[in-house]
């Protein structure tokens, strides 16, 4: 029988497959930042293309140090230091990532109806010389709790190996240029001012975001890991023992 439109795909880099989403949680993640709409559509080159391109972009417009200031209610600096030769690009692709992200989970929603249909068999192991991949049940709270602690260690409990090394080099980055790691120690002795000078404002803005989406993906990852498991589980019952007399499932 001829497949038109497979559930997952197991290879090297990990588990990829469709599942039903919120349009407006994944337009949401996008606004938060350009390019987690489509890590959670499983559109992994794109989504990291527009991750690179927003820190690239937003560091030469000097956008989150505008956001900064117009937060402080210091609406002319806000004015003075963004660099209206990189914003209005910036904002163009913005948008454009998350009306993009929106639509592709309509279709993707669509697409995973009709694969569920169609119920092509799942492969739940692949093992190559490099690495081992399986599915399997997976605690999503564990691996949510392991991205808040570091972005990307979820996402390596979920076996999405270049994902992971992705998002681990860029909080480094991220905690390095702002000085977070160091404020934090400041804060913990009680030189609250101190720790507060050293902090880098464009830097630090970025890690709210990314500590939330690495959490949300790694969770929304293991739930959908857990249902691939039991569709496979449930495919292969049905196959061993179609010829019984004993009904498993109605």
């Amino acid at each position: 029988m001829n497949y038109r439109r497979p559930l997952a795909t197991i290879s090297i880099l990990g588990v990829t497959h469709l599942h039903r989403q919120n349009p407006f949680m994944v337009a949401w993640w996008s606004a938060a930042f350009p390019g987690f709409g489509q890590y959670l559509l499983n559109q992994y080159l794109r989504a990291t293309l527009l991750t690179i391109s927003e820190v690239i972009i937003n560091t030469l417009a000097h956008v989150n140090e505008a956001i900064v200031y117009t937060y402080c209610g210091k609406f002319e600096m806000a004015k003075s230091v963004l660099n209206p030769r990189w914003a209005l690009g910036y904002f163009i692709v913005y948008l454009f990532a998350i009306w993009n992200s929106y639509r592709s989970a309509l279709i993707q929603n669509k697409m995973c109806h009709l694969a569920e249909l169609e119920n092509e068999p799942l492969r739940i192991t692949l093992i190559t010389p490099l690495e081992i991949q399986y599915i399997e049940q997976k605690n999503p709270k564990i691996a949510a709790l392991y991205s808040f602690c570091f972005p990307g260690l979820g996402q390596l409990y979920n076996h999405r190996f270049g994902l992971a090394f992705y998002a681990i080099l860029w909080w480094w980055v991220y905690a390095a240029l702002s000085r977070a790691y160091e404020s934090l120690v400041c804060l913990i002795l009680g030189k609250v001012p101190e720790s507060i000078s050293m902090l880098h404002p464009h830097w630090l803005l970025f890690m709210p975001s990314v500590l939330g989406g690495a959490a949300y993906h790694a969770f929304i990852t293991s739930v959908e890991h857990n249902r691939l498991y039991r569709i496979e589980q449930r495919q292969f019952l049905l196959e061993r023992y179609k010829n019984s007399n004993i009904r498993i499932f109605g």
